[in-house]
């Protein structure tokens, strides 16, 4: 009996995954709406509540657009994690895949399927990492 390797399967599609990571950020944090639907929640910690007047409302819309992705930040080309400089504070944003039928348990299995997955961009201060 043969085992297939690993490399016999095909990952899932980065440049697809990417291209609706950066259309739900965008969507969610600067009101520009998708092609196609994109299930997704925004979330912002509470510190980044507690940084006050209008704090969060320029690290949401710069994370919107943010657009600095290069092999060191985004190695596997997801286009999923990012860091903005806010009044010189770091803020770190995040986004996460889930099976949309999990209640937030699962990750998604076929992260490039819209219909099946759930995003959750987070929006934190660096040091809530």
């Amino acid at each position: 009996m043969s085992h297939a390797e690993p490399a016999d399967f095909p990952g899932p599609n980065a440049t697809v995954i990417a291209s609706q990571n950066d259309a739900f950020r965008r969507f969610a944090c600067l009101g520009i709406a998708p092609d196609q639907a994109i299930q997704g929640r925004l979330v912002v910690t509470q510190s980044l509540i507690e940084a006050g007047d209008g704090f969060v409302t320029e690290a949401v819309k710069a994370t919107g657009a943010f657009d600095t992705f290069e092999p060191e930040n985004d190695p596997e080309g997801w286009h999923d994690f990012g860091a903005v400089t806010i009044r010189g504070e770091t803020v770190f944003w995040k986004l996460d895949l889930y099976e949309a039928s999990s209640d937030f348990r699962y990750g998604a299995e076929t992260p490039e399927n819209p219909e099946t997955t759930m995003r959750v961009l987070t929006v934190m201060m660096a040091r809530d990492w």
